[in-house]
């Protein structure tokens, strides 16, 4: 299994950017897709996450406002749209994939965990200049 995100860059503080993360070796039906990120010397922090069979979707507090999580069925991803981009969330960007799909019911709270995604990918650089 391996999971690929894509869509960093180099981009100025305001930009909008998309990032994607595709699959190998499973498809996403049946599984919570998460989104994480981690800058130099920090530890890695919940980004949101899409539950794919019901479409449950969860964002972290602190970017809500900027970041939202979609799934596309055409080509079997799912992408973090950002908007309004600062220099605070320059970053390597990973997607990950649970052991399973959460229940409605916990879906907010385990979404969040790191220990429970299974697969991750090899990250994504986000880089935003001020």
């Amino acid at each position: 299994v391996q999971l690929q995100a894509s869509g960093g860059g180099l981009v100025h503080a305001g930009d909008s950017l998309r990032l994607s993360c595709a699959a190998s070796g499973i498809t996403f039906s049946g599984y919570t897709i998460g989104w994480f990120r981690q800058d130099s010397g920090k530890e890695r922090e919940f980004v949101g996450a899409l539950n794919w069979n019901r479409g449950n979707t969860a964002v972290a507090d602190s970017v809500k406002d900027r970041f939202t999580i979609s799934r596309d069925n055409s080509d079997d991803t799912v992408n973090l749209q950002i908007y309004k981009l600062k220099p605070e969330d320059t970053a390597v960007y990973y997607c990950a994939a649970s052991s399973g799909s959460f229940a409605d019911w916990d879906f907010r709270t385990r979404s969040r965990k790191i220990n429970e995604y299974v697969y991750w990918g090899q990250g994504t650089l986000v880089t935003v200049s001020s």
